[in-house]
């Protein structure tokens, strides 16, 4: 538990420099698959790793599965309001690996989740949030929503579909408002995050015959899409990493 909030506030503070996320995606024929959120802090090892070599602190390459927690936590969780337990839930079926290493310098930590059909998904990345709110919610605290950390699950929605053949991403702006309202939150983020970025990586069962984005790019085998897209750009129009794909027969 206590190397699982480590990494959290490990996340919160990389959030101070640039950072990475990769949504990482590997899609079967019969719609199963796994999906992550990859989120890179080498950048904040590169910076911290000597001092924390100093201080002999040791390499930590753990999995932590998000269902014990909740579960051991579950006392303190169960003062929160209705709606932040139900939010916290949806933790349940998500597992996280960290790695850091101050003598390699180097820091990733993976959330991932197995699935059997892309409709179960939702906005991967606002579980990744919720994470970040963990340590307060376990201890009956409020959870507070860091606007630098992504936009509130409530403004827009996330839906995946997948037929065998046709792939889609599409996020529906469910609030305007709410939206905006964590847009202009956003404040002295837009300074520090500048130079952030978010991509998807999507690995396809078979070659990719179109893409709805000039942006996206193909591997050399034709079955991996990338779109990258900066981080506060994707903070403030979900909408831009939208992509509707179609796979050769």
């Amino acid at each position: 538990m206590r190397k699982l909030f480590l990494a959290i506030a490990m996340i919160a503070s990389c959030l101070l420099t640039s950072c990475n996320f990769t949504e990482e995606m590997y899609l079967n024929q019969d719609g199963s698959g796994k999906i992550a959120i990859n989120f890179d802090g080498s950048e904040l090892m590169e910076m911290a790793g000597d001092e924390l070599a100093k201080e002999n602190k040791k390499a930590v390459d753990s999995t932590f599965y998000f269902k014990d927690i909740l579960e051991e936590k579950k006392d303190s969780i169960s003062k929160l309001p209705k709606e932040e337990q139900e939010k916290l839930k949806k933790l349940e079926r998500f597992a996280m690996h960290m790695l850091m290493n101050p003598e390699t310098k180097e820091m990733k930590f993976e959330m991932f989740t197995n699935f059997n059909s892309v409709k179960e998904l939702g906005d991967v990345f606002d579980a990744f949030h919720e994470a970040n709110k963990l340590q307060g919610a376990s201890e009956g605290k409020q959870m507070k929503t860091d606007p630098a950390f992504g936009a509130n699950s409530d403004a827009s929605k996330v839906a995946y579909k997948f037929n065998g053949r046709k792939f889609s991403r599409i996020t529906t702006i469910v609030d305007e408002a709410l939206l905006q309202q964590t847009i202009d939150s956003l404040g002295e983020a837009n300074m520090f995050l500048s130079g952030s970025s978010y991509t998807l990586k999507y690995h396809f069962p078979k070659k990719i015959k179109s893409v709805s984005s000039d942006k996206a790019m193909l591997s050399a085998d034709g079955k991996t899409l990338i779109l990258e897209a900066g981080f506060m750009e994707y903070m403030k129009d979900p909408k831009i990493l939208d992509l509707e794909v179609t796979l050769e027969k």
